[in-house]
């Protein structure tokens, strides 16, 4: 059953992040920010499929001027909505955002700014700090989110500690072997799970590791449900398929979307989910986050905890400092 929708509401990206392809600006810069009426008959449709998380993505999301009403939107359907945002923009729309984000992330690549400004390749470090103030100031807990890489790994504790200063949830979100990175050593993995073990504050799904230790999806006994659970809605406002990370062809949403699930190419991108050459190895979280998402396996009852906890700071912790900010 369809559970997310990682809607890319632009490709285009205000950063050059040393990870991420949308660094490629030459690729991206003249594309179109998805169009804000197609927007809404997609969410529209996607609400009567069941579909109960959307993952307003890009690029840079907040580049979308129509960000704010996406968000009203969606969350008019009953949809969990999420963003993941450089910071650059966010003054700009936070006030618009304030209740609309149920997961608003932050990214963070370093607790030095000399060397998260390098990996972004612009200044935008204090631009976080900024936008946690800002947040904080109308509600909002926004956790922040540190891709870990073989570069920073043993920073985790120094930005675990920058997270807690701020009150806030750290995210660790291992690099997969995606855009030519070469993934996470053993030494790293180690190093990963054996900080974040019993940390209340501190979120990483451990099945992402344990994926990566038993060498990634395996084609011959396929573990991504990147078809069933997750559909992909680009900017020029087509359907991804497979995925994004391993686009083979894209679907033009010209009809209804349930019309388009009955054809024989849709059925073909499902039946063969996980089960492509290029899906040998794959470790992408995007996709896998929804594949691990009930505990149907081993990997499935290994989120479970985490999963908890994480909802223990966002839904608990995070609602008393509301009130308690209320009636202060």
């Amino acid at each position: 059953m369809l559970l997310l929708c990682n809607y890319y509401v632009t490709y285009r990206c205000n950063a050059f992040c040393e990870f991420c392809h949308f660094a490629e600006h030459g690729k991206f810069k003249d594309t179109p920010h998805a169009d804000l009426n197609d927007f809404k008959s997609n969410v529209e449709q996607l609400a009567k499929l069941g579909v109960k998380f959307i993952d307003l993505t890009g690029g840079e999301p907040l580049l979308n001027q129509h960000i704010v009403e996406m968000t009203e939107f969606a969350k008019k359907y009953k949809m969990q909505t999420s963003i993941t945002t450089n910071s650059l923009l966010y003054k700009k729309y936070a006030e618009g955002l304030a209740g609309k984000v149920n997961l608003l992330h932050f990214s963070l690549d370093s607790p030095d700014e000399e060397e998260h400004n390098k990996i972004r390749k612009i200044d935008c470090y204090n631009s976080v700090f900024n936008s946690i103030e800002i947040a904080k100031s109308l509600g909002e807990y926004p956790d922040i989110l540190f891709t870990v890489t073989n570069d920073t790994y043993k920073k985790l504790p120094q930005m675990h500690e920058l997270a807690a200063k701020h009150d806030l949830v750290l995210l660790v979100n291992p690099v997969f072997s995606y855009f030519g990175n070469p993934g996470l050593t053993d030494e790293a993995m180690d190093f990963i799970d054996e900080y974040v073990e019993g940390k209340l504050d501190v979120y990483l799904n451990p099945s992402f590791l344990k994926l990566r230790r038993n060498g990634g999806n395996h084609i011959e006994d396929p573990l991504c449900k990147a078809v069933s659970r997750v559909i992909v809605i680009s900017p020029f406002n087509e359907i991804v398929l497979p995925c994004y990370h391993f686009e083979q062809e894209t679907i033009k949403i010209d009809r209804p979307i349930s019309e388009i699930q009955k054809t024989e190419r849709y059925k073909h991108f499902l039946k063969m989910e996980g089960r492509f050459d290029f899906c040998e190895g794959c470790t992408v979280n995007c996709y896998f986050e929804p594949s691990f998402a009930f505990p149907t396996n081993l990997y499935g009852l290994a989120s479970v905890t985490s999963k908890f906890k994480y909802g223990y700071n966002k839904l608990i912790k995070q609602k008393l400092k509301r009130n308690f900010r209320k009636i202060g």
